[in-house]
């Protein structure tokens, strides 16, 4: 058969979307892309796989950036429905953000099937607007805020997909870790990178005791404008670090390190989880609907992560945790233990298999338990897990 995917803006987006189109590949499915500029621009993804750039506006902006929107949204469909003239899916899996918007509508506007997957706790805006039309919504977490009860019969538990050399992750154990062993730290702020991680992250580790300081190890993602003085910060305090502006080989270094350090974006928590790495997460204030504290919440409840909120993200805060762990050898490795129970690390081919259920008409299955109803559970921050 053959299968298009809609994603674009950032790594939340793509990583899934890729993972699922090796999947697809490898069952002899063609497989094809449609995204924006930003999103074709992420390095390492979609091999061999045809990708079609297409406008697609995104809402805001007051009423003249809405009408500029609304123009590209147009714009986007017109061509994607040509696109499906000459390569004629079978189905349409959109995987969130305003990129997969116009290839949606197209779809839809053909009677193609459509499969929205949504890496986030809280139901996309763009989900939640073509949610109706849906065949299938798969979901990555088992309470989706912002989903609508009538949706929940054709909503299915898939998780979300992360790469196989990062699934593969699970089926060992955490790096050999005790008292005189080099403590290992991965730091990320997802593809956007977080300026926030650069200013506090090594600040935090040079308040810590010197005898744990000189065992440190740093891989740490930056923004371009923070390389350089994050560089020189670490420099100073005589901490060896390894930065770049976009870790192309994560799995490797997921496999390497003791503790992350990052944002809570979908595509970073499944990494995690899949993997069975601790974690102390700082959600994105700004996210929309606030989702990536909702994100953190699994993790932090089973006890794979620590949570901070970023007004409560001082180096004080994050030396306090860090020497925690560091000197509970045993402390560290339940806590990947517990992040790596929550993992799902069949997901790409749980996604890959409802694909095919829906491309062939066949009567939806549910891959995992329903969906429920959202708990009403404050966000747990460091304070309140104290």
């Amino acid at each position: 058969m053959n299968v298009i995917l809609a994603a674009g803006g950032t790594g939340g987006h793509m990583i899934p979307a890729h993972a699922l189109a090796a999947e697809l590949k490898r069952r002899g499915h063609g497989v094809a892309l449609i995204t924006d500029e930003r999103g074709a621009k992420i390095p390492g993804l979609f091999d061999g796989v045809p990708i079609h750039i297409l406008p697609a506006g995104r809402l805001g902006g007051g009423p003249l950036g809405m009408i500029r929107a609304a123009f590209a949204i147009a714009s986007g469909r017109g061509q994607a429905k040509r696109l499906y003239r000459a390569f004629p899916p079978d189905v349409v899996v959109g995987f969130g953000g305003y990129p997969a918007l116009p290839a949606l509508l197209a779809a839809s506007a053909r009677d193609i099937p459509t499969i929205l997957h949504e890496q986030n706790a809280v139901l996309g805006r763009v989900n939640r607007f073509l949610a109706g039309e849906a065949a299938a919504i798969a979901t990555a977490y088992a309470d989706v805020e912002r989903l609508k009860p009538r949706h929940r019969d054709k909503t299915v538990l898939v998780g979300n997909p992360v790469r196989e050399a990062v699934a593969r992750l699970g089926e060992a154990p955490l790096p050999p870790f005790d008292e005189l062993a080099p403590l290992k730290i991965l730091v990320t702020g997802g593809s956007q990178g977080a300026s926030v991680l650069g200013k506090v992250v090594p600040a935090g580790l040079g308040a810590l005791e010197p005898a744990l300081r000189r065992r440190l190890q740093i891989v740490q993602q930056c923004r371009p404008d923070d390389i350089e003085a994050v560089r020189a910060r670490y420099a100073e305090l005589g901490i060896p670090a390894e930065l770049s502006t976009y870790i192309a080989d994560m799995p490797a270094k997921l496999a390497d390190c003791h503790l992350v350090i990052a944002r809570a974006g979908a595509s970073t928590i499944a990494e995690l989880t899949a993997a069975g790495r601790p974690a102390i997460l700082i959600p994105l204030p700004s996210a929309t609907d606030d989702h990536q504290t909702v994100n953190a919440r699994e993790m932090a409840r089973a006890g794979g992560a620590r949570m901070i909120a970023q007004s409560e993200f001082t180096p004080d805060t994050l030396a306090a945790q860090i020497a925690a762990l560091a000197g509970d050898p045993e402390a560290l490795a339940n806590a990947a233990s517990r992040a790596l129970s929550i993992g799902r690390p069949h997901a790409t081919s749980d996604l890959a298999d409802l694909v095919e259920r829906i491309a062939n008409k066949e009567k939806m299955v549910p891959l995992g338990p329903p969906i429920s109803a959202p708990a009403n559970v404050p966000a747990m921050t460091l304070a309140a897990r104290a």
